[in-house]
């Protein structure tokens, strides 16, 4: 499948970030270690990975975004199952103008939820049940572009990140009609930028954090007692080129992050300074996006930008302070 011209114009746009210092975890020890690339995928079948879920076993479910393909990848980089979603006519989703899956999340019983993007009716939130085929569950605009997407069983309730609209949807996991849920310049793209704004989400802390890929900020959005959202707080900034990202616990607010353009992996700490932990040299090739369970940190790559095209999979050892 041959590169598209669009994505090489998001690259060019993108603002590079220079290497800093590791970030240590205790005393001299490195947050992250023992990097290891341990499946390298297939970018002309269009097997170009975008988001990450982490099973129970410590397999991987990716979205293979122009495939418009789940995989599930062992830790040893084997693929052993696929799931396909339908193919639409005349897809035209904005900047990309294909049909692509996006942002996916893992309820407890093995359901999976994804954002298919594909400028037309099909574009919304889709689930897949253990065993099953793909279910549109909810509609969202085809003239959006929905991103990220994070699950509240809790709520019952999903969000995902339209990167175009500058909007986080509000979806219940039952489906049905989804709700704005928060709007905010802060979570739009930047006129003269790549068009990409609002991108990663995760529910952490009583709150919806999202990411914003033109503007380079992680945002924080507290959800009140009745479900709506609080106002939007920036918690860092100059994260040039920021995909989606992954807390490295429940019980604080540091993160890891992917910048997409830069081919690197940040932390960011809670006062929000940053500094860089994996790169190319590790083996990144355009990272999309970051998943931690216990102290496996899976970062899968896309290599959307690459001269010679890697995709793959990234995994590292997390060392916790």
């Amino acid at each position: 499948m041959p590169r598209l011209p669009q994505l090489a114009a998001v690259a060019a746009t993108a603002v590079a970030v220079g290497v800093l210092a590791t970030a240590p975890a205790s005393g001299d020890e490195p947050i992250v270690s023992q990097p290891r690339v341990v499946a390298h995928f297939d970018f002309a079948a269009g097997e170009t990975p975008e988001n990450i879920a982490v099973e129970p076993d410590g397999s991987a479910d990716l979205t293979f975004a122009f495939a418009r393909q789940v995989a599930n990848v062992t830790r040893h980089g084997n693929i052993r199952s696929r799931v396909t979603l339908p193919a639409v006519a005349n897809p035209n989703t904005p900047i990309v103008h294909n049909a692509i899956v996006l942002g996916i999340a893992r309820a407890h019983d093995g359901t999976l939820y994804v954002n298919y993007a594909t400028g037309t009716a099909a574009t919304g939130v889709w689930r897949i049940a253990p065993g099953g085929v793909p279910r549109q569950i909810a509609k969202l605009p085809a003239d959006g572009l929905p991103n990220g997407l994070a699950l509240d069983e809790h709520r019952g309730v999903l969000y995902a990140a339209d990167s175009v609209r500058g909007t986080v949807w509000r979806v219940p996991v039952t489906g049905g009609r989804p709700t704005a849920w928060a709007t905010a310049t802060a979570l739009a793209p930047v006129p003269s930028g790549t068009g990409f704004g609002a991108n990663g989400i995760k529910v952490h802390g009583g709150a919806v954090w999202v990411s914003n890929t033109d503007r380079g900020t992680l945002l924080r959005i507290p959800v009140r007692r009745d479900g709506s959202a609080g106002p939007v707080g920036t918690r860092a900034t100059g994260l040039g080129g920021i995909d989606d990202f992954a807390f490295t616990s429940h019980h604080d607010d540091t993160v890891l992050a992917t910048l997409n353009s830069a081919s690197q992996v940040v932390v960011v700490c809670p006062d929000g300074t940053h500094s860089v932990v994996l790169t190319q040299q590790d083996g990144l090739s355009n990272p999309t996006s970051v998943a931690v369970r216990e102290r496996t940190v899976y970062v899968p790559s896309a290599s959307y930008f690459a001269t010679e095209p890697d995709p793959n999979l990234l995994l590292a050892r997390l060392n916790r302070g």
